[in-house]
């Protein structure tokens, strides 16, 4: 989940290195003033986002390794969740390689980086979001969108992440390098303003998207027409896959999104728990989304050791192109396709 990615509740590091003990905070040549001095529970902050970050980065892998693999990247629904998961990828490896630095060009590239990848897993959940939108209650294919989302993505996400460097606003931010403590209107103006705005908008939207497939799903029962036939093919083909990954992150806001309300409604005084809470979750999109595509029934069962190793050979191994005479297809009745590509009855344009 990408949240804000820098320091938990406003924590204040101080240079403080030689009391004997080398701790993750102490390698970065700094010591923790939060929590009444508390270094274990400084620690302890930063080990867990570093140890969530790595499980992320594991089932990242994990599912670019499995829809490499199988090839399941010619489905429009499943490069959309490719999509994301190259950015959660990206945005675990933000997280690990968090630390404060100097104020400086290594500092704000940190900074950068993170900020970036964060905005990009932010715009491809709402992207998700609205491509199950359109799919759901304006039954429209959406293929065709593809490259508007790239284009909205990336250049959202860089353009957004290139703003705080007007005036040196990444620096030095709590356990790691963002944007700077005392710049405030900076941290509300490219992260928690729209990041609130779009968590609220993407939860009316995903609650509407139920209502509808619930109330579709119950007018469905009991009745068999082909174009019926046709509309549960897409549910299953085109919309089940997607459902899980925006309440995955609406989920995973919950804690980061109390701690920040906790944080400016008793500025200083960060909850122990709220903070260990919010640096749990902030990282766990990409394992999370793992699990989540692991558990799919499809994936599932491809998942055996003869299924990965046919697959894998006939990614190794060159097939040579042949020739075959050319038969005539015996012809079918155009209503018994309803295979997802065979939605008659979608609009092609909004």
């Amino acid at each position: 989940m990408a949240t804000d990615g820098a320091d938990f509740g406003g924590e204040n590091f101080t240079s403080d290195v030689g009391n004997g003990v080398v701790t993750p905070t102490d390698q970065a040549g700094i010591a923790c003033t939060l929590f009444d001095g508390d270094q274990a529970k400084c620690d302890a902050v930063v080990g867990v986002k570093k140890a969530m970050a790595s499980l992320s980065l594991i089932g990242c892998l994990f599912m670019i390794g499995v829809i490499w693999l199988f090839k399941k990247h010619v489905v429009f629904v499943q490069r959309l969740i490719l999509y994301l998961t190259i950015a959660a990828f990206f945005d675990s490896t933000a997280y690990l390689m968090a630390n404060v630095q100097p104020d400086g060009p290594l500092c704000d590239f940190e900074a950068f980086w993170l900020s970036f990848w964060d905005w990009a897993v932010l715009l491809w959940v709402t992207c998700l979001t609205i491509n199950l939108f359109l799919i759901t209650v304006k039954m429209i294919r959406t293929d065709r969108y593809e490259i508007l989302y790239h284009i909205v993505c990336w250049t959202v996400a860089l353009a957004i992440s290139l703003l705080p460097l007007i005036g040196d606003n990444y620096g030095p931010a709590g356990a790691w390098c963002w944007i700077k403590e005392e710049s405030t209107a900076w941290r509300f103006f490219t992260w928690y303003g729209p990041l609130f705005i779009i968590i609220i908008a993407m939860f009316i939207m995903y609650s509407y998207i139920i209502f509808i497939l619930n109330k579709k799903v119950k007018s469905w029962q009991g009745t068999y027409e082909p174009e019926i036939e046709r509309n549960r093919q897409i549910l299953k083909a085109e919309i089940r896959p997607l459902q899980a990954y925006p309440f995955i992150y609406l989920a995973l806001s919950v804690f980061p999104l109390i701690n920040r309300i906790q944080n400016a409604a008793n500025p200083g005084h960060p909850i122990f728990a709220l903070v260990i809470l919010h640096a749990l979750t902030s990282p766990l999109q990409g394992l999370v989304n793992a699990v989540v595509y692991g558990m799919d029934r499809e994936t599932r069962s491809r998942l055996s050791w003869t299924q990965i190793k046919a697959a894998y050979q006939g990614r190794s191994i060159h097939q040579p192109i042949r020739e075959y005479p050319l038969v005539s297809a015996p012809e079918t009745p155009e209503l018994e396709d309803v295979g997802p590509l065979a939605m008659k009855p979608l609009k092609h344009s909004i």
